[in-house]
């Protein structure tokens, strides 16, 4: 463009010079986050995920805690809640394992993290605040009701799929046992489960 505008110059006496106008200023690009990458390898696809060490601390530290410590490989992806068509979680872990399991962290919430349960966010599954140890799911769609608010504690978000968002939703569709699991998870628990081959940082 340069070269078009230099070559279109004619040869004139030159006019009085013009008011040089002040730049505009240039906008300061928003800092990118900086994740920490972790690939998980499963029979359904190749599935990336990134840990907001920043953001979620506990959390996230927790997190790298079993994939570093190989407590992951060979668990699997167990259960997906289908709230709608496209639209729920899949939760994956220890389950509790003798061997497997670390002690249950301190709750991180999403009021203090600034992190949300929107599609694709990862983050921790647990009973009540304190419990959280070594299950996680990955949200498909948008579900901040599960975000704390008021006197809800709401779960712990810590990072998101980077790549994989196509192997996340195929487990949600994923057949289920009719009879398998106990109360609300009855007719959530995949069968057969997908295995995790391994967890390991990028």
């Amino acid at each position: 463009m340069i070269a078009l505008l230099l070559a279109a110059v004619t040869q004139v006496a030159p006019a009085a010079a013009a008011p040089t106008a002040a730049p505009a200023p240039v906008a300061t690009p928003a800092p990118q986050v900086q994740l920490t990458r972790v690939r998980l390898t499963t029979d359904a696809g190749a599935i990336v995920i990134g840990v907001d060490t920043k953001a979620a601390p506990v959390t996230a530290a927790n997190f790298l805690k079993y994939v570093d410590q190989k407590k992951l490989d060979g668990i699997a992806f167990y259960r997906a809640v289908k709230v709608g068509d496209g639209y729920g979680l899949v939760q994956f872990g220890t389950r509790n394992e003798p061997g497997r399991t670390l002690p249950g962290i301190r709750h991180e919430p999403t009021t203090q993290t600034g992190l949300h349960h929107t599609d694709g966010a990862i983050s921790m599954a647990m009973a009540t605040p304190g419990t959280a140890a070594g299950d996680f799911f990955v949200v498909v769609g948008d579900i901040t009701s599960m975000d704390a608010k008021d006197a809800d504690p709401g779960f712990a978000v810590f990072g998101r799929v980077l790549e994989g968002m196509d192997v996340i939703r195929r487990i949600l569709v994923a057949p289920t046992s009719p009879t398998a699991g106990e109360g609300v998870m009855k007719g959530q628990m995949l069968e057969p489960t997908i295995k995790i081959t391994s967890a390991r940082r990028l």
